[in-house]
């Protein structure tokens, strides 16, 4: 027996690369490496890479054509003045407009989506006219809405036709009061209709039975949305609400296209591209690109504990749901 185990190794064939590369089992190998290594490349050649250079430019007072022996390394410094600039703290302030933009987009998604998703004539083309404004580019928003806020222009005008005088209209991108609710508005108008159709699709995935239940048990259509539509969908809430808290931090275009950051409408975004690219303060700018990294980390965990608490009772009734499930 040993002696014919031995002759059966002897007779095996050696290891043939390019036979096994033509084979199936080896194509699949190559696709499943190819399609593993060739995405974490390109991630860690054109994001990880790049952020990696930023934090180290970060250190240093450098402009964009200063040679590696001429940086002088600050340390902290940079860091240090993001805080101390009115400028840079201002911008941050900025960002509670877009926030509570954010959450009022979520809502009339939320609600909308809620009609829509049920029987309602000419609901495609509701959700159509909606999600258009989505697919239109941010630059040429931010060009429509500095035609549509210009005094005398198209906004004006329409409240002329409904009885507004113009003379006690408001300057709705010079007025320090008002100019900034007025680009929020532009960012709810673009954005609701995408989360809308998140929603939508999210509640169309409810079980209908739940609803015919909850009827038969006398609940009216609030307490539907309350009791079934809202802690089914919690998993998509929550990922619309992270994503529009951390968009609002890093809004741009809408200020940076209507007004250029003018009259006190100058986000975050808008002070660090001006510090970068017309300062040439590379380092500071940088340092200013990690804070707000750091804000985005922090308040994207704190939402998430926030919509755990919110939605605690919805998580115990899945937990209760599934022990019954593996004990059956």
């Amino acid at each position: 027996m040993v002696a014919k185990a031995e002759k059966a190794a002897k007779e095996k064939k050696p290891f043939n690369l390019v036979k096994w590369a033509k084979s199936r089992e080896g194509q699949k190998a190559i696709i499943i490496i190819a399609f593993i290594t060739i995405p974490l490349l390109l991630l860690f050649v054109f994001t990880y890479l790049p952020f990696g250079e930023m934090v180290k430019f970060s250190f240093y007072k450098m402009k964009y054509a200063t040679p590696v022996e001429k940086r002088q390394f600050v340390g902290w410094q940079n860091y240090i003045d993001v805080f101390k600039r009115k400028d840079c703290f201002s911008a941050l302030k900025l960002s509670l407009y877009y926030m509570v933009g954010a959450l009022l987009q979520l809502a009339i998604a939320l609600y909308l989506a809620t009609i829509l998703s049920f029987k309602t004539k000419c609901s495609g083309l509701f959700k159509g006219f909606m999600f258009f404004p989505y697919l239109i580019s941010g630059i040429a928003i931010g060009f429509i809405f500095k035609f549509f806020y210009t005094r005398g222009y198209v906004f004006d005008t329409v409240l002329q036709w409904c009885g507004f005088e113009l003379d006690n209209l408001p300057y709705w991108l010079k007025d320090q009061r008002i100019n900034n609710i007025s680009l929020v508005a532009t960012s709810v108008w673009r954005y609701f209709g995408q989360n809308m159709v998140l929603f939508i699709g999210a509640i169309m995935s409810v079980d209908k039975e739940m609803y015919e239940a909850a009827e038969l048990d006398g609940a009216n259509g609030f307490q539907q949305f309350i009791h079934i539509i809202l802690p089914s969908i919690r998993t998509i809430v929550t990922l619309n609400v992270i994503l529009s808290i951390t968009g609002s931090l890093s809004a741009f275009e809408p200020p940076y296209v209507i007004t250029s950051g003018a009259n006190g409408t100058g986000t975050y975004f808008v002070i660090m591209n001006e510090i970068a690219h017309v300062s040439q303060k590379v380092g500071l700018a940088s340092a200013m690109a990690v804070v707000l990294l750091l804000i985005i980390f922090a308040a994207t965990i704190a939402q998430k504990l926030i919509m755990k608490y919110l939605f605690r009772n919805a998580n115990e009734t899945d937990e209760i749901k599934h022990k019954k499930r593996v004990k059956a």
